[in-house]
């Protein structure tokens, strides 16, 4: 199906979401004839969709696009169960497949790469791409953010590779299993394993089962690349019979040589990062690993991973001065949160560092996983947490109180707001002589003007 001179008729349902609308954009450079719907289509996905011609006219579900001469559709998230147009595809029989799916369809003879886990997934993702780009390695891809340098988020052609970013979250409406089992991978990194997505998977036990479905789905004699300290990883592993090689990995030795990260290796120049973080070390090791495994020497692998600059919205830079710098970070879960915290603190051991998290997801605003953030923040010199009311609401979840914040945060003096104006003028009475500001949400603080902020807050 990736061959561009066999004419294929496609409709994708839902196909503003970002992988979605990226697919369809993939699809039609490969030659396809493409459809879509969706009952409201946002930025970028919008413009991009416009632009390839692609966006539907109208918006909502229209069960007349749904004909024989259609070879597949593809259901994204974001449709519901009783979709009309999926309901008429079942009834006059056109085959329909989740995005992972199709994907594995168009991956079938290709050595598969899939980076899973709970955290990371889409850093080491682009660290591999990044290699095998620079190594001119012909491959595809599907990752979860739009990379700089590369024009969409997926990439199907007849490539020997294909790198997939393995989601652990629901394939479809239609299927509750998890993304990254439809992959049959090769190859395979497994992060860390932290709850998450609480509202699909209500206890911890049932999320750890996820990933006992994805060592089920290895090609026999796989490579299960995982991070050794993790306990639960460890558990999955050894609960399963399914004959796969392992190879632990930890994180890279490093120094830090004025306020620049450095990769040790004795007997051997040193390489300089544009990245920093332990939790970038452990996952460009997990990269290497993938990388020596396909055959990628180690000086290529150094040569390349020098020019890395991170991936998108990961530690993004919004201001830099000479005694002040300020980042956008899409940390939201704890594990991330913490990790980045403990990253810049690290890096810049001498500078008062403000970080700001917004709890914005579904899980991060039920009080049941609000223990998961215990001492996230404890790197911070000012630890501060804004949260909406109005996104509860939106999410249907019951209210919070700041004072329940503050006893699972377990950060002294812990600022809460539920304003974005407070928050933003709680930043601008802070002293910024020689002090870094972290902003970390999935979301956009309400609207917040991070980027004029940070230029207002470097010139104070």
């Amino acid at each position: 199906m990736t061959d561009k001179q066999t004419k294929k008729n496609v409709h994708l349902i839902a196909v503003g979401g970002a992988v979605m609308h990226n697919l369809a954009l993939a699809l039609k450079y490969n030659g396809y004839e493409v459809s879509g719907s969706d009952d409201e289509v946002y930025e970028p996905s919008r413009s991009r969709l416009q632009a390839a011609n692609l966006l539907p006219q109208k918006m909502g579900w229209h069960p007349e696009k749904i004909t024989k001469h259609l070879d597949a559709v593809i259901l994204g998230m974001h449709a519901r169960p009783n979709n009309p147009e999926l309901a008429k595809a079942k009834e006059i029989g056109i085959p329909i497949y989740s995005f992972p799916e199709f994907i594995y369809e168009n991956a079938k003879n290709k050595t598969r790469i899939v980076v899973a886990g709970s955290h990371g997934k889409t850093t080491t993702t682009a660290m591999i791409m990044h290699v095998l780009r620079y190594s001119n390695i012909d491959f595809d891809y599907l990752v979860g953010a739009q990379l700089e340098g590369f024009e969409r988020m997926v990439r199907l052609s007849d490539a020997p590779y294909i790198i997939l970013e393995g989601d652990e979250y629901l394939s479809s409406p239609i299927d509750r299993r998890p993304k990254f089992v439809h992959y049959h991978p090769h190859i395979a990194i497994l992060t860390g394993i932290e709850w998450d997505h609480i509202n699909v998977f209500p206890s911890f036990d049932n999320y750890l089962s996820q990933f006992d479905l994805l060592l089920e789905s290895f090609e026999e004699n796989g490579t299960l690349i995982f991070y050794q300290k993790d306990e639960h990883i460890r558990t999955v592993l050894r609960k399963s019979n399914h004959p796969i090689e392992a190879i632990p990995y930890d994180l890279f030795e490093f120094e830090i040589k004025n306020q620049q990260t450095w990769i040790k290796r004795w007997g051997l120049p040193n390489v300089p990062l544009k990245i920093f973080g332990n939790h970038n070390l452990s996952n460009l090791l997990a990269a290497f690993h993938v990388c020596k495994k396909i055959g990628i020497d180690e000086e290529t692998f150094y040569e390349a991973i020098e020019s890395f600059e991170g991936a998108a919205k990961r530690l993004e830079l919004l201001y830099q001065n000479d005694h002040f710098i300020a980042w956008k970070d899409f940390a939201h879960a704890p594990s991330k949160v913490r990790a980045t915290t403990n990253a810049v603190k690290a890096q810049y051991k001498n500078r008062k560092l403000v970080a700001c998290l917004e709890l914005h997801t579904f899980s991060s605003l039920k009080k049941a996983f609000l223990p998961q953030y215990t001492e996230t923040m404890n790197a911070a010199d000012v630890a501060c947490v804004y949260y909406s009311q109005h996104t509860l609401q939106m999410k249907k979840l019951p209210p919070i109180t700041p004072d329940e914040i503050r006893a699972h945060f377990h950060y002294p003096d812990l600022k809460v707001f539920t304003c974005e104006k407070a928050l933003k003028a709680f930043l601008k009475n802070q002293k910024w002589e020689n002090a870094n500001l972290l902003m970390m949400s999935s979301g956009h603080f309400n609207g917040l003007d991070l980027m004029g902020l940070a230029e207002y807050l470097a010139k104070k």
